[in-house]
């Protein structure tokens, strides 16, 4: 995109409800040929305006891989995202991007991967899975682990499905509370440590999710011999401009928007503990 400052007019092609207050939109560019000149990585991030509301950042929830459309996964948080909730297929919004670093998938080629995720914190590292799958040749194994609160707030609920029947993709999900029906996992995160078997040195690890759960999963992590530059996270605070200008998601000499949001944790020790 030329001018990150000005953003450009993408349609809402269709959206779907993940949870209750949590939704995935697929977009177009208005104007094809900036479509198919859209690039970026995993772990990117865009700035996602509704006329006359506001703008907000959102993850690239969706993969290089796939240039059909551009998707994003929203919870509902405030002004812009209830107003985003408001539209449906057809409507228009606003798009700068895409923003900040992203994964670099050429550095994981060869290493088994370890995905683990809480929450709305997978929809960051959706993306960088799909790559992985789309790819799958270049890659080692693959284990996923992921964790809700409850059953309800888990999303991409197909998807896991997906996943858990890919060669050499190992999946275990958990929740925090169990509801009526489910005969899966109960328990926080890290619990899933229990039901594999990990080699650190072979490994990277990207963990994405509530500070307090990155906090122990990369306690845990650590603990299992994983080196800090092999343990991969990002980190959210307040992007406004996306572009390093304002400050407003500074944390010491970093600004998450320019230097991040992907960060590996030797990068971050000390700032986020």
């Amino acid at each position: 995109m030329g001018d990150l400052f000005l953003p450009s007019v993408a349609t809402i092609l269709s959206q779907k409800e993940d949870t209750p207050d949590t939704r995935s939109y697929r977009l177009r560019f208005r104007d094809p040929d900036e479509h198919d000149a859209f690039s970026f990585r995993p772990g990117q991030f865009l700035e996602l305006s509704v006329f006359g509301v506001g703008e907000a950042p959102f993850c690239l929830a969706s993969s290089p891989t796939r240039k059909d459309a551009i998707e994003v996964t929203v919870k509902r948080t405030g002004k812009v995202t209830d107003a985003l909730f408001a539209l449906g297929p057809g409507d228009e919004v606003g798009l700068r991007g895409p923003c900040g670093n992203g994964f670099d998938v050429d550095a994981a080629a060869g290493s088994d991967l370890l995905f683990v995720a809480g929450g709305i914190g997978l929809p960051p590292l959706r993306g960088l899975i799909w790559n992985v799958l789309d790819e799958r040749e270049r890659f080692g194994d693959v284990t996923i682990l992921y964790g809700a609160r409850t059953p309800t707030d888990l999303v991409y609920k197909e998807e896991l499905k997906q996943w858990e029947e890919e060669d050499g993709v190992t999946l275990h999900v958990t929740v925090d509370r169990a509801e009526t029906g489910w005969s899966g996992n109960v328990g926080m995160v890290p619990t899933l440590f229990n039901l594999v078997e990990l080699q650190s040195a072979s490994t990277l690890a990207y963990v994405c999710g509530p500070p307090i759960m990155i906090k122990f999963v990369v306690q845990d992590l650590l603990m299992r011999g994983f080196a800090e530059e092999r343990v991969i996270s990002t980190l959210e605070r307040m992007m406004q401009c996306g572009v390093g200008k304002c400050n407003h998601c500074s944390i010491g000499h970093l600004l998450v928007c320019r230097d991040g949001p992907v960060f590996n944790y030797r990068q971050i020790r000390g700032m986020v503990e």
